[in-house]
This record gives structure tokens, sequence and C-alpha cells, in this order.
């Protein structure tokens, strides 16, 4: 395996770097001269990190694979997933009704605290509060439209330890999901949840019809494949791609942090695993045009 640190400024010499591809590869030199404008711009404090693997034809290219960053609203990916494992196993029912109320306990010491919905990409979630919402329905606004309170309510029906445990029993090896969203206090003492691209590309590929050793009943990877197609917010892998081109994919946002982790389906073709992380990006459009120019690249340069 080549290494691509060479090409890399020092700013993004922050970890392992890896890739397929040489020096001289023409995907490769794209994700250098994005990354070199990334860190001219913004400087030390900033970072991408990229993972993308091909089922068709193992074409692959990793950049910082294993810095750990925050992973903001992808970790919803892994709280999904380990539902419907869940659900797979008989202990859970996708049509089983979940109260909704907006008052959780922080890991920290357990004191109260409540989600503004102002915050929430899902507000209308909280007019349901003192009734229910099936499990299904949860999930779904948990990734569809991001839902912080579906989020937590989700995560204390599993519980964030069985989340981690199933993310290391698929091969994610650094990714830990500690706590919900708005977790304050947790947060200020670094209680928080950390991926990186490699562990969610790792995950996603256990949503593939052709995976290997998925735990996953067929059944449940095309629901969840499905759920992450229906995605409402697509400025940035989706946007790098031709209209229409079928996306499953996850995205988070929060202050200086922007990622998105998706499954493209190229028409006739099999599927492509795509993760792209930053960091240190405070214009979120900034972070968007650059994940899309990223997934443009690749796009682009599997097809020549």
């Amino acid at each position: 395996m080549r290494s691509l640190c060479a090409l890399l400024p020092v700013a993004f010499l922050l970890a392992a770097c890896a890739s397929t591809a040489t020096p001289t590869d023409p995907l490769a030199a794209r994700v250098h001269q994005i990354a070199g404008r990334i860190a001219k711009r913004h400087g030390e404090q900033a970072a991408m990190a990229v993972a993308y693997r091909d089922a068709g034809t193992g074409a692959s290219l990793f950049v910082l694979p294993n810095q750990r960053m925050h992973p903001a609203s992808t970790m919803k990916v892994p709280v999904m997933m380990a539902l419907f494992d869940a659900v797979d196993r008989g202990e859970m029912r996708l049509d089983q009704p979940v109260p909704v109320r907006n008052r959780f306990e922080s890991i920290m010491d357990g004191s109260p605290y409540e989600l503004d919905p102002a915050e929430d990409g899902d507000p209308d979630l909280y007019q349901a509060a003192g009734g229910t919402k099936t499990l299904e329905e949860l999930i779904r606004r948990m990734i569809v439209r991001s839902s912080n309170l579906a989020t937590n309510l989700l995560i204390e029906r599993i519980g964030a330890t069985r989340v981690t445990d199933l993310t290391r029993q698929l091969g994610a090896e650094d990714l830990r999901v500690l706590r919900g969203v708005e977790d304050d206090k947790a947060f200020q003492a670094g209680m928080n949840n950390v991926t990186t691209a490699k562990d969610l590309l790792v995950l996603l590929e256990a949503l593939l019809p052709e995976a290997q050793g998925s735990p996953f009943s067929p059944a449940s990877r095309e629901r969840m494949l499905e759920i992450l197609k229906a995605q409402e917010f697509n400025e940035k892998i989706p946007a790098g791609l031709p209209p229409g081109t079928p996306v499953a994919h996850k995205t988070g946002d929060i202050t200086g942090i922007h990622h998105d982790a998706a499954v493209v389906f190229p028409p006739g073709e099999r599927p492509y695993v795509l993760v792209v992380l930053t960091r240190g990006i405070l214009d979120e459009k900034e972070a968007d045009a650059t994940i899309a120019e990223i997934s443009r690249a690749v796009w682009e340069e599997r097809r020549r």
C-alpha cells in the first residue's frame, strides 16, 4: 500500500494516512489540491479526513482515515444500526410505541436537562411531548431530519454502551458513542462521542447487500438504506453528483465540524462508500462546497 502522506501539507499530518493511490493518481492529486487549499486558508486547526472504497472495483483512497473527530450527527448512524440489530434479535419492534418527552439526565452527574427546539433539525417532534411515536418513526426522524430529540429518546431506549459494542463487532475500532445530544455538563467534562472516517466507512459497508458477515437481516439492511436515502439535507456529498443519483447518507454539523458519510449508487453499477469529515472550517457553506468538491472528484475520476 502506497502512502499519500508525502502529498499532504503539514496541517494534515496529524494522524496515520494511507492510500492505495499513487502520488500521480488523478484522484489523489485532486484531493491533495483541495486539502492544500483548506490548510492554507484555515491553518493548522483545520483537518480533512477522507475514506473511499468502491464495492465494484475495490478502488480506495484514505486520507487521515484514523483521525479522531467529534462525529456531530453522524453518530446517529450507529444508533440506528444498534436499534435494527435489536429488532433482528426480537428484542424490539419497529411498531412499538415510545413515549416522547423532553427531559434527560446528564451522564456526568445525573442532573436533568432539556433540548432546545430552535437548535433541532426537527422542531415539530416537540409538539408530540406527552404522547408516543413508533420506534421506526423516531429512527426515521433521527436520520432524515437529524432530530436531536428522537436521538436522545432512542439512545435511552438502546443504551450508548450497546451502540459502541456493536461498532466494535462490525470492525469500527475508534468510534465511540457515550451520550446523546446537548449534554453540556458531559461536553465540558470531555465526555464526548468520537468517530473516524474509516470507522464510518466500515459501518456503511455493513449495510451493503454483498456485505460478508453482517449481523443484520437483508430486510433490515434494505430498510436502513432506504431511510438514509430519504435524508433531507443534501448540500454535501449529493451536491457533487449528477442530479438524481441515489445516495444513502447522513450529515453532521456543529460549530466548526461538518461531515457527510454516504453510500452512492451509480446507475447500473455496484455502490461505493465515501466519507468526508472536516474540522476547523467555520463557514458551513464553505465546508459543504468542499465536501461536494471531494464527492465530484471521486465520481469523475472513478469513471475515467
